[in-house]
């Protein structure tokens, strides 16, 4: 009986992940675009910009969680232990915004990242008050709440895994992935 169940639980999940799967798009670069976002964020892509897989996209593969140089939204870094925004952090935050305006159908789903120093908890913490400075700055600059959600990884989804000060400063960041909301029903 035993065997019967495990063998029904294995064609379910071979079942639900055949169906969940997606298709590289070779000319964007992107995972399944067509299938997860919306004509505006699509048609951004179409004008040169590079799609962003989300942090636990990257996980998923084993990849580095990097944002590409020609994405929509860049990244904001953030100096050691710190969740201040730098001048250039805050023009960044601008150009996003500005970016979230002109495509009002976006959705944003902000990451916030940490280096390898401290414990997994502390991280977690310090990358959701990242994650958040960095989406309150977003709406202090007119973009709608409910357009953005914050996310931590820590120090659980680095840009460079090397263990050394070089390295440690690509992984203090927030990111901005586009995403659209899936029916769940």
């Amino acid at each position: 009986m035993t065997s019967i169940k495990n063998f029904l639980g294995l064609l379910c999940l071979v079942s639900f992940m055949s169906s969940c799967s997606t298709s590289d798009d070779k000319s964007t670069g992107a995972v399944g675009a067509n299938n997860l976002m919306s004509a505006s964020m699509q048609q951004a892509l179409g004008q040169g910009f590079a799609h962003s897989p989300s942090a636990m996209e990257a996980l998923s593969r084993g990849v580095a969680a990097i944002t590409p140089p020609g994405a929509a939204l860049q990244d904001v870094y953030y100096e050691f232990d710190s969740t201040n925004l730098a001048a250039e952090a805050e023009d960044i935050l601008k150009k996003n915004a500005e970016w979230m305006k002109a495509n009002p159908s976006a959705r944003v789903e902000v990451e916030g990242h940490c280096d390898d120093v401290g414990s997994a908890e502390y991280n977690l913490a310090l990358g959701a008050k990242r994650a958040q400075i960095a989406r309150d700055f977003l709406v202090k600059e007119g973009i709608s709440s409910d357009r953005l959600v914050t996310i931590s990884y820590g120090k659980e989804a680095p840009a460079c895994f090397e263990p050394n000060e070089e390295c440690r400063v690509k992984n203090r960041r927030a990111r901005f992935i586009m995403f659209t909301e899936l029916p769940t029903s």
